[in-house]
């Protein structure tokens, strides 16, 4: 993380204030805007953790505030600890230490052994703009917690970032969900991330998630979960990537008359990720390029062929890799599943978006012809001829605002738990 002061903006400056919020360290609003109240609170903070009082957050400040981003830390046995002991030291529970350290025998723990403890809250933030940093945070500690959760790269994209995934489960049907194939629908990735972290929950303890028995579901299904398709077009519009970078510059070289850099959606490079696949991608070029979308820019441009950038292709190999049944791709928005392309219907397709229409209060509808072409879904329908659907998540206009997250995620949750149930 950057260090952060006075005056200082951007998503560190969030961070830094949902932590501190979070753990009773008042900072004021999430905005991004580092003012007096997120001053005063970090000088808090920093006197309780023995820290210089200065209210910057440098690496000294970062570090102690690490534990509580991770959402674990980590001890070395002492005589006389248990897995109680430290539950109540560290207000957790004793069943959230004895996931997170499944090689650890309660009854005989060694001094000197290092056992991780997870604190109270949940890894992922919901609150703030969500970077490709906070993912890999997130990842991380979500793989602290839950020793089972399985991660891996599908690729990288332009700038070289890992396209991390994830993977839980143990059923013989795989199902695949993305997100943010559009640089300003990032706020579908937390979604993905929450779900993620609420599954593995769930397993651990034999608890129920919506109106699903989490285990038997994890025994029939194996899930693959694609947060952040386009890690660096996410980062420019979460202002990971500020005035100042490289980034930023070019791509405002790119830039058209949209606000920038919300109105992004493409990669760094201004190609749309999804209209990069190769299901009709002529006939969209011809539609885009009739409506004047010739060139890289923030939206709309379908690159000069099929697959011509790495995160797309990256995308596509994994998908042939995984051979899934069933496939979801978020985007946003107007509340709305997309289940068809052209005069495919693999079997049960439109009966399970009913199924996830009546499930989530969406709409659901086929693709209008103008969008309806090199999509990822409109591919891997081509592709196999089985269920694929977009879910365009939540109202307004992109990026959604973060306020929208918690009820975009509880209409969301049960399209998410049908996807595994009723793949074949």
């Amino acid at each position: 993380m950057e260090t952060v002061r006075r005056n200082s903006r951007g998503p560190d400056v969030a961070l830094l204030q949902s932590i501190l919020n979070r753990i009773g360290f008042n900072a004021g609003p999430v905005d991004g805007v580092f003012g007096s109240r997120t001053e005063n609170g970090l000088i808090r903070f920093q006197r309780a953790a023995g820290l210089t009082a200065d209210g910057i957050a440098g690496p000294r400040t970062w570090g102690a505030l690490d534990p509580y981003i991770m959402g674990y830390v980590t001890r070395r046995v002492q005589r006389g600890d248990t897995f109680f002991s430290l539950a109540r030291r560290y207000n957790t529970t004793v069943s959230a230490i004895e996931v997170a350290n499944p090689d650890a025998n309660p009854e005989n723990l060694q001094v000197g052994q290092e056992i991780v403890i997870p604190l109270r809250d949940p890894v992922v933030l919901t609150n703030l703009p969500y970077t490709s940093e906070i993912l890999r945070k997130n990842i991380a500690g979500l793989k602290k917690r839950y020793p089972f959760l399985r991660e891996g790269s599908i690729g990288k994209s332009i700038n070289g970032q890992n396209i991390p995934y994830l993977a839980f489960g143990e059923g013989s049907i795989r199902v695949g969900y993305n997100a943010s194939h559009h640089a300003n629908e990032w706020i579908t990735t937390p979604v993905l991330m929450k779900f993620t972290e609420q599954m593995c929950r769930a397993y651990a303890l034999g608890l129920s998630l919506g109106e699903s028995n989490v285990r038997d579901l994890w025994q029939r299904t194996e899930f693959y979960i694609v947060p952040m398709v386009n890690p660096d077009g996410v980062d420019l519009v979460t202002g990971r990537y500020g005035p100042g970078s490289k980034e930023y510059i070019a791509a405002r070289s790119l830039n058209t008359n949209l606000p920038f850099p919300e109105g992004w959606k493409a990669n760094i490079v201004g190609t749309d990720l999804n209209l990069n696949y190769p299901a009709g991608w002529e006939e969209a070029r011809r539609i885009k390029f009739e409506q004047g979308f010739t060139r890289p820019g923030p939206r709309d441009f379908v690159g000069t062929s099929p697959l011509s950038e790495p995160e797309s292709q990256a995308m596509a190999e994994f998908t042939e890799q995984k051979d899934f049944r069933l496939i979801l791709a978020y985007h946003t928005q107007g509340e709305l599943i997309f289940w068809k392309y052209l005069d495919y219907e693999p079997k049960n397709s439109r009966a399970i978006a009913l199924r996830m229409g009546e499930a989530s209060g969406y709409a659901v509808e086929e693709t209008p012809y103008a969008s309806g072409f090199a999509g990822y879904k409109d591919w891997f329908i081509q592709q196999w001829n089985r269920p694929g659907y977009t879910i365009e998540c939540g109202k307004g206009q992109n990026p959604l605002p973060i306020s929208q997250f918690n009820e975009i995620y509880r209409d969301n949750l049960g399209i998410l738990l049908l996807g595994g149930e009723l793949a074949q």
